[in-house]
């Protein structure tokens, strides 16, 4: 059996290290995963509640239009339905768009360290990746304008970037918007764009009106709570929307993920607290960085890029130690580390923890 030979030297995506295998590994009762900026206040109650109801249904396909979603998400966004996809979370939706999009030769352009997923799908589809890097961790928009010709198809854009957690902001994204061309489509991915309450920070919906060429992708995995249910959204212009669900699965979602993101959407007090907590999650976060001499780029999403200074596998494995699962081992940022913003008992808790790693590292040393 021969494999497509553009796939062969692909890496399988490798997820935060799971709880229950550290525990087992190192012997421990206690560990706290702030590794995938998963959101530690759970979901809205509301959405449990609606999967709960969908119990007796599970021997129902569900709905493959997701009707009763788009309309409530349509209303939300005061968008038209025929602007909504949905996929099993926001990565779906992006395997989609290079699997509508792109063919073997076709130009992608996007930051050299960001979420490795563009990357990956369109490898798949063996077309050539552009990468522009980062400037003091945020996406270089002139030097990508740079890089359009003739054969680029697609621009990504993760705002906030993940892993950096810094944004573009409204002037910035407008600007560049003006100089892509009509043919060249840009993917807006907004997955903590419900964390941020920032002027500067553009909603990228928004700017749907005035692009055709603009896709703005979202997540319910994130300050929803449901990303063990997989589901993710993209707006865009109809056209765009259209081609991408002609590769679509049919139902891709299941009934219980529909209905509970529907609910989730209602639940405004939820989603207010969640950010809430974040906001004094990261600030107490950036307090300890201080205290501690780290330096850290600004944070805007659920998660903190911080510089350990010594290799982040080293820091990695001492925190494990301790019960703590953070996110080492990044290309062009190996002596960082990511953490998700958790509860204030585990953030304190990880601070202690980074805090006996770093002295037992500076002694060694």
């Amino acid at each position: 059996m021969q494999p497509k030979s553009n796939i062969v030297h692909l890496p399988v995506y490798q997820p935060g290290k799971p709880v229950e295998d550290v525990k087992r590994e190192l012997g421990l009762t206690e560990v706290i995963k702030l590794a995938s900026n998963e959101n530690p206040f759970g979901c809205s109650e509301q959405a449990k509640t609606a999967v709960i109801e969908e119990l007796g249904n599970f021997n129902i396909y569900p709905d493959g239009a997701s009707v009763e979603l788009t309309a409530a998400l349509a209303k939300e966004l005061q968008v038209h339905t025929n602007q909504i996809i949905f996929g099993t979370g926001s990565s779906e939706i992006i395997l989609m768009i290079n699997r509508a999009f792109m063919s073997p030769g076709d130009e992608t352009i996007m930051a050299d360290e960001t979420f490795p997923q563009y990357k990956h799908n369109a490898e798949i589809e063996n077309s050539r990746i552009v990468e522009v890097p980062l400037k003091e961790g945020k996406h270089d928009l002139p030097a990508m304008v740079a890089q359009i010709n003739d054969r680029t198809k697609i621009i990504w854009i993760c705002n906030p970037n993940n892993p950096t957690g810094t944004i573009v902001t409204l002037q910035e994204l407008s600007a560049f918007m003006q100089q892509v061309p009509a043919n060249v489509l840009v993917v807006l991915d907004e997955a903590y764009g419900e964390y941020i309450e920032d002027a500067a920070f553009p909603d990228g919906v928004q700017l749907l009106k005035e692009h055709r060429n603009l896709i703005v992708l979202r997540t319910f995995s994130k300050i929803y709570g449901l990303a063990a249910l997989r589901i993710g959204y993209g707006v865009g212009h109809p056209d765009v929307i259209r081609f991408i669900n002609q590769v679509r699965e049919p139902f891709n979602t299941s009934r219980a993920a529909q209905a509970a993101a529907k609910a989730a959407i209602a639940d405004k007090t939820f989603i207010a607290y969640c950010r809430d907590q974040n906001k004094q999650g990261l600030t107490y976060l950036a307090e300890q960085f201080d205290r501690l001499g780290l330096s850290y780029f600004p944070a805007y999403g659920n998660f903190i890029m911080v510089d350990v200074k010594r290799p982040s596998p080293e820091v990695f494995d001492g925190l494990l130690r301790r019960g703590i699962i953070s996110r080492p081992r990044w290309a062009y940022y190996p002596n960082h580390i990511r953490i998700t913003v958790g509860t204030r008992e585990q953030n304190e808790k990880f601070v202690a923890a980074l805090e006996q790693v770093l002295e037992e590292s500076a002694v060694q040393g």
